[in-house]
């Protein structure tokens, strides 16, 4: 089962993508607000998987996803958000987002989002594994 961590503010947005992820058969190992605290902790367990909502889209925010992917280079991360910019989603790729998820939840496509994701970094995974040395 995937480890799985949820950080977010809004603390009734932390507990429905929690929830959500559950009954999709993910291990939420943890869940936090933004703050650097949480952030530590969720570092701390190691989650395959992480879902985070950075706030405001400024040098905090970019701060925050960046801690998150310094901290946890192999996880899986997926930035939340209620509206996704261009500019913002191009920032963020650059930064090593797998995926984006938007509020308000819809539990199929978040699932599918996810899904597709994982599958995909499995199936770079399983060619780099397989690939003949050159």
């Amino acid at each position: 089962m995937i480890k799985a961590a949820v950080i977010d503010g809004n603390a009734i947005s932390r507990n429905l993508l929690s929830t959500l992820l559950s009954n999709g058969g993910f291990d939420v190992v943890g869940d936090g607000n933004a703050s650097s605290a949480s952030l530590a902790a969720i570092t701390r367990l190691h989650p395959q998987l992480v879902c985070i909502d950075i706030g405001t889209v400024d040098e905090a925010g970019w701060e925050r996803l960046d801690a998150i992917r310094n901290g946890l280079p192999k996880a899986l991360v997926f930035m939340v958000s209620g509206q996704f910019e261009p500019a913002t989603v191009q920032m963020a790729a650059q930064r090593g987002v797998h995926g984006f998820i938007v509020k308000p939840f819809k539990e199929a496509t978040v699932l599918a989002t996810i899904r597709k994701a994982v599958m995909k970094v499995a199936r770079e995974h399983q060619a780099r594994s397989t690939a003949p040395d050159a």
